[in-house]
């Protein structure tokens, strides 16, 4: 069962990362890197702060936490445990594998850290201002994270799986702490 899930996974991969070209490389590769979105999450915090006032440093220390803690658990729990080559780095797919600009990574990928971080503040963001807030702007919030997820597959550095677990792992530890903190301070619900 775990083999055919395997090659499952990597039949769906070699799919996906098929699917490119020269103009999508250096977006998907852009769209990839943590300092482009520095302006989204100052957006974020800034309307954190307008809609929450000083309740505001609560949520936004629940969300480094959300992206401190879904780093440590997928490197130190996962990738260093289970030790799933990325793609890139696996020898049974050498010259299948579309990279781009030389990046790979780490040896092992499973599971996804940019999927648990970027669906993490997807849903602790969502969780605090679904009833603050239009609702599009949570829809647009899952698109991006989904998005940045499936560049991790397009940049020839995860599976799907490993993205589909990380985007779990991020959402369910996002609800865990956002839960959490409701019991701490159930002024911020």
């Amino acid at each position: 069962m775990i083999d055919q899930l395997v090659k499952w996974d990597t039949d769906l991969f070699l799919f996906l990362n098929g699917i490119h070209n020269s103009f999508w490389d250096q977006i998907m590769f852009y769209i990839s890197e943590k300092w482009v979105w520095i302006p989204l999450y100052i957006l974020i915090i800034g309307v954190l702060i307008k809609l929450f006032k000083r309740n505001a440093i609560w949520v936004i220390l629940t969300i480094i936490a959300v992206v401190g803690l879904n780093d440590f658990i997928s490197v130190n729990l996962f990738k260093n445990v289970i030790m799933r080559l990325r793609p890139c780095h696996n020898p049974t797919l050498e010259g299948l594998v579309h990279i781009v600009n030389n990046h790979c990574g780490g040896q092992f990928g499973f599971y996804s850290s940019h999927a648990s971080n970027h669906f993490g503040i997807a849903t602790i963001v969502s969780l605090f201002l679904y009833k603050r807030i239009n609702r599009y702007w949570i829809v647009g919030l899952f698109i991006w994270a989904t998005i940045i997820a499936y560049s991790r597959i397009y940049l020839g550095v995860h599976y799907p799986g490993d993205v589909i677990a990380g985007a779990l792992a991020g959402t369910l530890l996002a609800y865990g702490l956002f839960r959490l903190l409701l019991i701490l301070k159930p002024d911020l619900a």
